[in-house]
C-alpha cells in the first residue's frame, strides 16, 4: 500500500468510517514547489479554506467537477499526505464577478487585485499547456472546504 492510501485507511480507521468510502484525489496546490508547500501550510493553520480553478481545466481534462461531501488528500511538492479536506461548498462564476469577499477564503492574498493578479498568471499558464486561453469572463469553480484529518491527528471529523 502506498502512502497516500495508508493515509487514507488512517483516516478511515481514526473515524471509524465505511471502509468503501472513497476520495476524490490526492494533489498539491499550485504548479511550483514553493508556492505549493507555502499553500498547504496556509491550510494547515487554517487560514486557507478554499480554492478556486479554471472550469475549462476540468473539460479538458474530463475530470468531475468537485462537489460538497467530496474528500480530497493535500500533499506537499514531495507528494507526502499532511491533511484530508471535505468540500463544504462549490460555486461558480465568471472571474470577473469573484470579489474580495469571496476569493479571501483563499488566505492567499490581501486585496482583490492582487487575487485577480495571481489567479490570471496561475489560469494562463495552466492554459498554455492545456490548449485554452485566459479571459475574464472565463467560469471560475470556487471551492470552500475544512481540513477534517492531519497526519499524526486522530481528529475526528
Amino acid at each position: 500500500m502506498n502512502k497516500i492510501e495508508a493515509f487514507w485507511q488512517e483516516f478511515l480507521t481514526a473515524n471509524k468510517l465505511d471502509e468503501n468510502i472513497k476520495y476524490c484525489e490526492s494533489f498539491h496546490f499550485d504548479l511550483s514547489e514553493r508556492v505549493a508547500n507555502h499553500l498547504l501550510s496556509l491550510v494547515l493553520k487554517g487560514i486557507k479554506t478554499a480554492t478556486a480553478s479554471c472550469l475549462l481545466y476540468y473539460e479538458k481534462t474530463c475530470e468531475k467537477i468537485p462537489k460538497v461531501g467530496d474528500f480530497n488528500i493535500v500533499t506537499d511538492w514531495e507528494g507526502n499526505p499532511h491533511c484530508i479536506i471535505k468540500t463544504t461548498k462549490v460555486s461558480i462564476l465568471p472571474f470577473n464577478e469573484i470579489t474580495y469577499e469571496i476569493c479571501k477564503r483563499e488566505g492567499e492574498d490581501d486585496t482583490l487585485q492582487s487575487w485577480k493578479d495571481s489567479h490570471q498568471r496561475f489560469f494562463s499558464k495552466q492554459g498554455e499547456s492545456m490548449g485554452f486561453e485566459f479571459s475574464e469572463t472565463m467560469e471560475v469553480v470556487f471551492e470552500d472546504f475544512e481540513v477534517v484529518y492531519r497526519a499524526g491527528s486522530n481528529h475526528n471529523i
